[in-house]
């Protein structure tokens, strides 16, 4: 393992912005350099909490650093992550990886072509890695996923599917290892200006599908999945991280306590971190971002 510490900025002052400053401020392989926000009393009030450098411009932010995550608002991931890798910084950006196919497939090919990390924020599959669904003997016959949130103005620059649906199509493509070869699905304006609930089916080659449905228009939280296997079925609770368990398949019944279970959006973080210091495998690749966005844009008619 590499003993260089990583140069890292984050983008985007806001909630979660501030979360991925939280874990960069104490990640030891990481020298924070800053973070930027165009709103200047917000982002120096960041950087004040976590003992860094506030910036007002993002140009010189990427100037300063070798990576970024990006935690603004969904809309700016694409032009945002753009900038970054075509100035040579390697990029975590949250999902979804972008609001268009086109920004999504130049992030993917610049990264290609650059050598750099491109991860995205997809971090229940780290949650899943806790369960041990990734070293699952059989792949599920079929998936049903729920996804329901209150209202709220945070992501409705983007649809449901892109702000909250996403987490479990990129689930249901990893899990089922390919992309569906059909997607029926619809979605629905309630109280935004984008979609605010929607529903689909994904149907893989070898016939195995997967029912999702997703709404920010709900009373209160709920994100369940249920995976049917060969011999069994497992039933997760994202929320209240629990799960049952019929398969036989030895799944880990105490992952809550496992530590990617308790801080996914840490252990997305140090994955990040040793793709670009240590050229370990990526978690979450900018294709596999590129995949749920495609499959997102699809279920929305676009």
């Amino acid at each position: 393992m590499s003993s260089k510490k990583l140069k890292i900025g984050v983008i985007g002052a806001g909630i979660f912005g501030n979360y991925h400053a939280g874990k960069c401020a104490a990640h030891p392989r990481h020298d924070f350099v800053g973070i930027f926000d165009p709103d200047h009393q917000r982002v120096r009030t960041a950087a004040k909490r976590h003992n860094t450098k506030a910036f007002d411009n993002c140009n010189t932010l990427l100037a300063s650093v070798d990576a970024v995550i990006i935690a603004s608002i969904a809309i700016h991931h694409g032009p945002i992550a753009v900038a970054a890798l075509k100035s040579g910084c390697h990029v975590l950006v949250e999902k979804p990886i972008a609001s268009t196919r086109q920004f999504a497939q130049t992030m993917v090919d610049l990264a290609l072509e650059k050598n750099l990390v491109l991860q995205v924020g997809h971090q229940e599959r780290f949650v899943a890695r806790a369960i041990g669904l990734d070293s699952a003997p059989k792949k599920p016959l079929h998936i049903n996923a729920t996804r329901f949130g209150p209202m709220a103005r945070r992501g409705t620059d983007v649809s449901v599917t892109l702000d909250l649906m996403t987490h479990d199509l990129d689930m249901a493509m990893w899990l089922m290892q390919g992309r569906p070869v059909a997607i029926s699905g619809e979605s629905i304006r309630v109280y935004s200006d984008t979609p605010d609930a929607a529903r689909a089916v994904l149907t893989f080659k070898d016939g195995a599908t997967a029912r999702l449905e997703a709404s920010r228009c709900e009373p209160g939280l709920r994100r369940i999945m249920h995976i049917d296997y060969p011999d069994g079925y497992v039933r997760i609770d994202f929320v209240k991280k629990t799960f049952e368990d019929t398969t036989g398949y030895g799944f880990n019944k105490d992952f809550a306590a496992h530590p990617l279970a308790q801080d996914s959006l840490g252990a997305g973080t140090s994955a990040f971190t040793s793709a670009v210091l240590d050229a370990t495998p990526i978690a979450v690749s900018g294709q596999d971002g590129l995949n749920a966005l495609e499959a997102a844009l699809e279920i929305d008619g676009n």
